[in-house]
């Protein structure tokens, strides 16, 4: 663009702007060929021309508002839906595994299964959403992920529960990075970072939900009731409760929201895009006299030349064309000038999610181990069969404990919000992996359950910067046809590097505990530096 937005509209920002033929030597056509546009009254009467307004220029000629508050909200609670759908599972399993006879090993499964489902959905709904558009992907996987979570609490067998709870899990493996995609895509450069980071913040909010749900209800003998020959157990109404989030979520975006405006300009909607623009600008102006300026929209040849590409393999029916469409964004990933960068973040990706998942699934164990004092990795234990353990009555310390390690995101949460844009995500992603290191390196240091408790607390609160940086700087990194994409890729191998995370400790945390706390702190470690690598991404405009 050859001049800003405030240079454009200048003083006669409320007359408005019409594409005029001109008769002498004055052209409409810019070198590009393209409509500009001139103003239909000036008091000088000279003649000033405009350009088509690019994807960023129009973001900030929308505004910024209340538009991007209402937004916030609704993707919040999307992403709080996804916390709780995936938090919920470690809740149930106290009371869950008497009435559906887990062993040890089924518990992994279980715990691992939601974990596989979003390794498969991560991509399929991420390659959907750069296809066919952010807001229907969001509706569909949220509903899946809110009917089979809810269905799951019917299941009188092992087998069926772990099945729905794998389906479910491919609908949250869709919505966690599209929400990011389509939330990102609204937000001005100046202040992508903060709102991102807020964003993540409700993951936050729907771990402490989960909490405090499994605090009020699963102990409480008063839910239970009698459904058919089905024994509904407290655990089963916890979890219908947990679908609640997500099903409320895909309502309210079938209803109210509309599509990212950077899909519609790369798919050469523009009348609809101009629409969305009018929308974020009229709710953000509300009481404002000012009027929409915006007339036009500049739609690169890249769009263009994707777009056609994209036309001509849909064309085709073949399975092996179908099969290498659906392959070709994940070579383009890996193709210069991604490669690097994809590379570090399937790295980061996985360190963190090895780490994050592995130690965090294993708290309560490492809680048990202390009680009577000494280290977590001293007092060794053969695992306790589960025949052997009541369920009921149910205990309250672990919802207490998961409440209280939940809430301590929060000054990690506030500290991103704050200085996301001013320091960077590449500062604080590196730094934040490197202090959840070091933290991870001395935790069999502790002598209590009390200094257990201090420890992944202090943990919770570095490592979900590293989580929240990795947020916005994984946005930012992939143009608009790959975003998505990208995001889906990343979280599949974040399902990988939890689910090998889980089995890791299962095999060693008995036999030789203190492997897999410094196997933990390696990966972290390597995280850390491995993101110096990337390129910085503060305030940079979407592509």
């Amino acid at each position: 663009m050859s001049r800003r937005i405030s240079e454009v509209l200048g003083d006669s920002a409320r007359e408005p702007l019409l594409p005029t033929r001109l008769e002498d030597s004055s052209q409409d056509l810019d070198a590009e060929g393209e409509v500009v546009f001139e103003r239909s009254n000036i008091s000088d009467g000279q003649k000033r021309e405009q350009k088509k307004l690019s994807y960023e220029e129009a973001v900030e000629a929308a505004g910024f508002g209340f538009f991007h508050g209402l937004l916030l909200v609704v993707c919040g609670w999307a992403n709080a839906s996804d916390a709780v759908e995936i938090l919920c599972v470690s809740f149930l399993l106290p009371t869950a595994r008497c009435d559906l006879k887990l062993s040890s090993t089924d518990m992994g499964l279980l715990t691992a299964s939601i974990f596989l489902g979003m390794m498969v959905g991560g991509y399929m709904w991420g390659y959907l959403a750069d296809q066919r558009g952010r807001k229907n992907v969001l509706v569909i996987s949220l509903t899946v992920n809110g009917v089979f979570g809810g269905l799951a609490s019917l299941a009188p067998w092992f087998w069926l529960f772990l099945l729905l709870r794998f389906i479910s899990g491919v609908g949250v493996g869709g919505s966690i990075p599209v929400i990011f995609s389509y939330f990102s895509e609204f937000q001005p450069c100046s202040r992508r970072g903060a709102m991102i980071s807020a964003l993540a913040t409700f993951w936050m909010a729907g771990n402490i939900l989960a909490a405090s749900l499994a605090w009020l209800v699963i102990p409480s003998t008063s839910s239970r009731f009698t459904l058919g020959s089905l024994d509904f157990q407290s655990w089963r109404v916890f979890v219908v409760l947990c679908s609640i989030p997500s099903l409320s979520s895909a309502f309210i975006f079938s209803l109210a929201m509309p599509e990212s405006p950077k899909f519609l300009m790369e798919a050469g909607q523009e009348a609809e895009a101009l629409d969305v623009f009018q929308m974020m600008f009229n709710l953000n102006q509300r009481g404002n006299s000012k009027s929409f300026q915006i007339t036009g929209l500049t739609i690169t040849s890249n769009s263009e030349r994707v777009r056609a590409e994209v036309t001509r393999c849909s064309e085709s029916h073949r399975i092996t064309h179908i099969f290498k469409k659906g392959l070709a964004p994940i070579r383009q990933l890996f193709t210069k000038p991604l490669t690097t960068r994809s590379i570090v973040l399937v790295i980061i990706f996985f360190c963190i999610s090895f780490g994050y998942y592995g130690l965090w699934m294993w708290f309560p164990e490492l809680f048990k181990r202390t009680a009577d004092g000494g280290s977590p990795c001293a007092n060794v234990s053969r695992p306790q069969s589960v025949e052997n353990e009541s369920c009921y009555p149910v205990k309250t310390t672990v919802y207490k404990d998961g409440f209280i390690t939940a809430a301590s995101n929060l000054p990690g949460n506030v500290f991103t919000i704050l200085l996301m844009d001013v320091i960077g995500g590449k500062i604080l992603l590196s730094c934040s992996l490197l202090l959840s290191a070091v933290s991870v390196f001395f935790i069999w240091v502790v002598k209590t359950k009390a200094q257990s408790l201090v420890m992944s607390c202090v943990f919770s609160a570095v490592s979900v910067i590293a989580w929240n940086a990795l947020d916005v700087i994984s946005t930012e990194l992939y143009p608009t046809q790959l975003r998505s994409t990208a995001l889906g890729l990343l979280t599949g191998v974040s399902r990988v590097g939890a689910i090998m995370g889980n089995m890791v400790f299962g095999q060693l945390v008995d036999s030789h505990c203190a492997v897999p706390i410094l196997l933990v702190s390696a990966l972290l470690l390597t995280g850390g530096l491995t993101a110096l690598r990337l390129p910085h991404t503060r305030q940079t405009a979407l592509t």
